[in-house]
């Protein structure tokens, strides 16, 4: 079995950056799974600007919707950064989608890799309550699955002000 890594932390922590130097420190050649769906100019720009900041010499596999695939595929390719479980998550809501058997395939998928998976999270119930059902449904569906894949993790590490904090 390869290492799981889970990284999670707020909006702008510093845990895709502490990820991406955690995948390139492992041996091998890194392997970059994204997940977003870029619908405007301005996630569009974000995306750029992250893949500006890995640099070269990272294979790129996008897939918003069928992570365990792209985990099965990539598999023995390298180390691998799944970046991230929050779009990952939003993207089975919005297409209304049941969430709730992908979250398990991902976990078992997760136990039978061979080559290690940094995963990258939001933590996204350290605030107030939101005022609508769809925004608290996520809000409480991204908790759960950060607890079903911490709880297959090796390592989880909560990213604070661009400091990592080890929790597992």
């Amino acid at each position: 079995m390869g290492r799981i890594i889970l990284v999670t932390g707020g909006a702008r922590s510093g845990k895709s950056s502490h990820a991406e130097a955690r995948v390139r420190a492992m041996p091998g050649a890194p392997v970059y799974i994204a997940t977003s769906e870029p619908q405007d100019d301005e996630m569009r720009d974000r995306v750029a600007r992250h893949r500006e900041a890995r640099g070269p010499g990272w294979t790129l596999i996008e897939e918003p919707l069928d992570l365990v695939g792209a985990l099965d595929r990539s598999d023995g390719a390298g180390p691998r950064l799944v970046d991230c479980l929050t779009l990952w998550l939003a993207n089975h809501m919005f297409a209304e989608r049941d969430w709730e058997p992908e979250a398990a395939r991902l976990t078992e998928a997760l136990l039978r890799q061979k080559s290690p998976v940094v995963l990258v999270s939001n933590e996204v119930g350290m605030g107030i309550v939101p005022e609508n059902a769809l925004a608290r449904a996520f809000r409480d569906a991204q908790g759960w699955v950060n607890q079903r894949v911490a709880k297959v993790a090796d390592e989880v590490e909560f990213v604070v002000s661009g400091l990592p904090l080890r929790v597992k």
